[in-house]
């Protein structure tokens, strides 16, 4: 898949932008605070619904509008796509596909990326949550009908977990709450569905990320994923787990609900289930996180990403997914850089963001647009690294690429 053009509208500092971009690899340098990120943000927003900055969408719109707009016209061979997305401060967004109205959650169907980024660190060393988002973004990429089963999973632990907050709020203990059975119910057939899926996706992912680990680090520190399962009881902290059947999971998710119902009343929250899972990490056969030095760790994240790519470019009919780097070659040493940069310069397009263009290894340095206050520049001209773009591609919400 190839990003022949985005365009935005009131998307984060940009009150508008125009970007074309070409196959194989593209830098956008800039000075931090310049806006390069923000560009990136928003291709990664059509393909995983989601930003790797920010939990909510009202941040990714610019201060004082309503609403922003993503649009990118994306090329799958011979096969063109308009994708647009209006992103709502309040309310749900809107999604168009070749001009027409579409669900939200078809966005992913055409939009194919992977992200590299410093806050990839935190996948490896932080809070379970930064764990669960870079497989439940992975997942809505292998199967964008997931979106809609976490979305309503959400829901559902919203409502449940409203209602035994309420229930605390009235002294109601034990079976007193027959309503919070209905609740259980539809809990346990979404959140069996995502706990299913999340345990496809690290059986799948463990060759490709040890492939890529040894590929990174220059040796076989044999890493290993697999999840926590608070359904089974298991501590996310102390990194122990075992698997669950496909057959299992429903029924190990109601029994942990009604072993815990009553300990969920005193607390009013919801406590089993997918949203307090674990993605466990470890090399050498320790877990990463605590043991592991920063280059292991950095290692391990990177892997992590390019198992991904290689997952998506192997099953999808669309081609390569396109590898968004962003910021990350300022963060590795030297060696780990010209690694990075042989293992992704292959892929049908590349996106690099640098602060100093001197960072961004050899095999990637091709196409190069500046970045300033918001503005989109080509250092091509002859009389000045800050001229705007020459060449321009329009686009506007009625425009069909056709097919």
């Amino acid at each position: 898949m190839i990003v022949e053009h985005l365009s935005l509208v009131d998307f984060r500092n940009y009150a508008t932008a125009e970007l074309a971009l070409h196959p194989g690899p593209n830098v956008l340098v800039g000075r931090n605070g310049q806006g390069k990120t923000n560009l990136a943000e928003a291709v990664v927003f059509l393909a995983t619904l989601g930003s790797h900055r920010v939990s909510s969408d009202a941040p990714m719109v610019r201060d004082g509008e309503e609403f922003a707009i993503i649009r990118a016209r994306l090329a799958h061979a011979r096969r063109k796509v308009l994708a647009e997305v209006q992103l709502n401060r309040q309310g749900s967004n809107r999604a168009r596909i070749n001009g027409s109205a579409a669900k939200t959650n078809e966005l992913p169907r055409y939009a194919h990326v992977v992200l590299f980024a410093p806050e990839d660190l935190q996948i490896v060393r932080g809070d379970p949550s930064a764990r669960r988002r870079f497989a439940d973004q992975l997942l809505i990429q292998r199967t964008p009908r997931l979106a809609g089963v976490l979305a309503d999973y959400d829901r559902v632990l919203r409502q449940r977990t409203a209602l035994l907050k309420s229930a605390r709020a009235r002294g109601i203990r034990g079976d007193a709450l027959s309503t919070l059975d209905v609740w259980d119910d539809k809990l346990i057939a979404l959140g069996s569905e995502i706990i299913d899926a999340r345990i496809r996706l690290a059986a799948d992912l463990h060759r490709p990320l040890i492939d890529a680990y040894a590929a990174i680090a220059g040796a076989d520190h044999s890493p290993e994923i697999e999840w926590a399962l608070s359904v089974r009881g298991a501590d996310p902290e102390d990194g122990t787990t075992e698997g669950a059947d496909k057959g299992e999971i429903a029924e190990l998710f109601r029994a942990a609900l009604q072993a815990k119902r009553t300990n969920e009343l005193e607390r009013g929250l919801t406590l089993t289930g997918p949203h307090r899972d674990d993605l466990v990490l470890r090399v050498r056969g320790l877990p990463v996180k605590g043991y592991a030095s920063h280059g292991e760790s950095w290692s391990v994240a990177l892997a992590l990403r390019l198992a991904s790519a290689e997952l998506l470019r192997t099953e999808s009919p669309a081609g390569d997914p396109v590898l968004i780097l962003d910021d990350v070659f300022a963060e590795l040493d030297a060696d780990r850089r010209q690694r990075l940069a042989g293992l992704t310069a292959g892929y049908e397009q590349v996106i690099v963001t640098a602060a100093v263009e001197a960072d961004i290894p050899e095999p990637l340095h091709r196409h190069v647009v500046r970045i300033e206050a918001g503005t989109i520049l080509d250092e091509r001209s002859e009389s000045s690294p800050f001229v705007e773009r020459a060449e321009r591609v329009e686009t506007s919400g009625e425009e069909d690429p056709g097919e």
